[in-house]
């Protein structure tokens, strides 16, 4: 039988421990706890671990972190190193920074919110997953045919990304991550929410020349305007309120990786001047400081937006625009990518069924068709919680169309509104997100804005119902 994903959480105080156990047990994981670097290490000789949270201070001291960047270096030497993600409550610009360069894909201070552990958890579990499930198709999949010309490093990266590109719209979108990769080209990758532009990204820093080195995340969409330097540049202790100790910004963190800003086009106007000039000469000061620091990094973009319609209308810098897009890469909707549908549905249904300890192993040909026939309007992220609803569901071997939740008996999508009445208000409010970014084209700010949300709010929301 399958069983649930497992996380090994690594720190020596009891309460964060069992702090977390209880909230990643909650979310459908397994747990397996350690409170020294011996026991990390020998519970990944003998456990199978999707993911590692790894204290850095341990018995040698208390506060310099060294013993625990010590741990990663030792972790990435082992056979099949699972994802690390550090965490501290000594979140010195230093430390920060060697531990994303010493090998850790992210870091969360302590005490922590619940709802960023928990974003930065999926989104390194399903990475991983992506990687394994692109390990197991490299023989078959038809994209990484043909690839004579790329080094041996760049045909591993690609086959490890996770990209599922069967349709000849995604065909084409390895085929420009096979020659772009390697350049330190600044790469602006559109299409709709929820169509995989975060993998893409991670697909050309895992096949570029930087791909030993961190690749940094940033959701623009989701940023505190207030916060924006801070993020970014970092800040100088007593800087503003809350600033009780100096920290690395993302730019100073991925310095010689890959940053990736996430929904650029959700930038407010007044921020991309200050954005446009390290982007040009990669300068910048730390909150509260006087001191220019550079940052060698190469920058990856994406957005839903349409950027062009947004400079005509003086929402958006024209030179910025210029210098995030030397190359572009447009991702399509899956409702114009068919093949996709059923290999995606199957690589979802693998990971869920082991995440939730379900035996079911395949989508039978009735649920097939039924997603064939929905529009996505979600995209893959739509598609990845309708297979997990479906596996919740199943009560067999194969699902079923009505374990799918899209339609009834009649084929009539579950979202029509003559059906109001017998909706939820959870239904009706997806409904309600669903048709502004139809009527705005897909542009989060602007759908946000018509639906008198913040921007925040929005993208909880848009997470929330997997749009």
């Amino acid at each position: 039988m399958n069983r649930p994903l497992r996380i090994l959480i690594a720190d020596d105080q009891a309460a964060v421990r069992e702090a977390l156990r209880i909230l990643l047990v909650k979310e459908g994981y397994e747990v397996a706890l350690a409170t020294s670097p011996k026991e990390v290490l020998e519970t990944l000789e003998t456990t199978e671990v999707a993911l590692v949270l790894l204290d850095l201070n341990y018995a040698r001291d208390t506060t310099s972190g060294q013993e625990g960047l010590d741990l990663i270096a030792q972790i990435k030497k082992t056979e099949g190193a699972p994802p690390i993600v550090v965490m501290t409550a000594w979140a010195t610009v230093e430390l920060a920074v060697a531990a994303m360069r010493t090998g850790a894909r992210d870091f969360f201070e302590k005490p922590w919110e619940n709802a960023r552990v928990l974003a930065i958890v999926r989104t390194q579990v399903d990475f991983s997953a992506a990687e394994q499930r692109g390990q197991r198709l490299e023989s078959e999949n038809q994209v990484l045919r043909g690839d004579a010309g790329l080094i041996p490093s760049q045909k591993s990266a690609l086959a490890t990304s996770g990209l599922i590109a069967h349709s000849p719209g995604m065909r084409s979108v390895v085929e420009t991550i096979q020659r772009i990769a390697p350049s330190d080209a600044n790469v602006l990758v559109t299409g709709e929410n929820g169509t995989g532009k975060g993998i893409v990204a991670r697909a050309i820093h895992s096949a570029s020349q930087r791909a030993e080195k961190a690749f940094v995340t940033v959701n623009m969409g989701g940023l505190n305007e207030n916060l924006f330097e801070s993020e970014l540049f970092g800040h100088m202790k007593g800087a503003f309120t809350d600033a009780k100790n100096e920290r690395a910004g993302r730019f100073e963190i991925a310095d010689g990786g890959t940053l990736f800003l996430d929904e650029i086009g959700n930038i407010p106007l007044s921020q991309q001047t200050k954005l446009l000039r390290t982007v040009e000469s990669g300068e910048f000061e730390r909150l509260g400081s006087s001191k220019t620091r550079r940052a060698s990094v190469r920058l990856l973009s994406a957005t839903n937006a349409d950027l062009p319609a947004e400079v005509e209308a003086g929402r958006f810098r024209r030179d910025l625009y210029f210098r995030l897009r030397t190359v572009e890469i447009q991702i399509p909707p899956l409702r114009d990518r068919p093949e996709d549908i059923v290999p995606l549905a199957q690589h979802f249904l693998d990971r869920h069924a082991g995440r939730y300890a379900k035996r079911i192993t395949g989508i039978d040909p009735a649920a097939e068709k039924a997603l064939m026939y929905h529009r996505w309007p979600g995209n893959v992220r739509e598609l990845d919680h309708t297979i997990e609803r479906a596996v919740l569901m199943a009560d067999s071997s194969q699902i079923r169309p009505p374990d799918l939740g899209l339609a009834d008996i009649g084929g009539q999508p579950a979202s029509d509104p003559s059906r109001l009445d017998e909706m939820t208000l959870e239904d009706i409010e997806k409904l309600l997100i669903k048709k502004a970014l139809n009527r705005y084209g897909g542009n989060a700010r602007r759908a946000a804005e018509g639906l008198g949300l913040s921007r925040s709010t929005f993208y909880r929301r848009l997470q929330q119902y997997g749009l």
